[in-house]
């Protein structure tokens, strides 16, 4: 596969998002992008005085990211795991089959029946959209969870995931609302660990996403 059609393939992978009048809206992953970070800054600067790239290390972590959220999908559907692994490195195909393997050891575990798996959702009261990765029962509850590779689970995520339930909640505002939120993060080799965390409400970063979303507004109309 040539570099201009692997990218593009890359790059169809950030869903876009309209309104029903076709304006196009943020995802919730943009929207966070107002809120301060304070490690990443030392964490860059670690990697720049080891001479390290860093954009360029991000992108591989993120095909990593990628390519193991395809593999657990497509296990969640039913289907033949048979993600596109073409234009990736041979590091990042055994990194992200690392993170299949723990999280089948994880799912076998547990009963998962999802509902919706990867489904975009706009919303029009708020103009915004998401796509959460997993809605569904696990263990019998009615869970809306995000799946995470990486060395933590940190405070934005749960912002990220009250996002997702706004969305929920507005498509389907008949039906009940989760009873449980997860993230589950899954390391990539033996230095980053396993772990899963749950919440039963999410109201106080359901109100920090609204700020960051009203932020993020202000900003884009200050440039116009």
């Amino acid at each position: 596969m040539n570099v201009e059609k692997s990218a593009a393939r890359k790059a169809r992978q950030h869903t876009p998002y309209h309104l029903e009048s076709g304006l196009r809206v943020p995802g919730v992953t943009t929207v966070l992008g107002v809120l301060n970070k304070p490690a990443l800054v030392p964490w860059a600067n670690k990697l720049g005085l080891q001479g390290i790239n860093v954009r360029e290390y991000v992108d591989a972590l993120a095909d990593v990211g990628k390519l193991a959220h395809a593999m657990v999908l497509e296990y969640l559907s039913g289907g033949e795991i048979k993600a596109e692994t073409g234009d990736y490195s041979q590091n990042t195909i055994g990194l992200a089959e690392n993170c299949f393997i723990k999280y089948l050891e994880w799912d076998r575990q547990h009963k998962i029946e999802p509902i919706y798996l990867e489904m975009p959702l706009v919303s029009e009261r708020h103009r915004f959209g998401g796509t959460a990765d997993f809605y569904g029962r696990i263990d019998g509850r009615l869970t809306l969870l995000d799946f995470k590779t990486g060395k933590g689970i940190y405070d934005d995520y749960w912002i990220q995931l009250a996002g997702y339930k706004m969305l929920i909640d507005e498509r389907f505002p008949t039906s009940p609302a989760p009873e449980c939120y997860r993230i589950l993060n899954i390391g990539r080799d033996e230095t980053e660990q396993f772990k899963e965390e749950h919440r039963e409400h999410l109201g106080v970063q359901g109100r920090i996403f609204l700020h960051a979303l009203a932020i993020y507004q202000l900003q884009k109309e200050a440039k116009k």
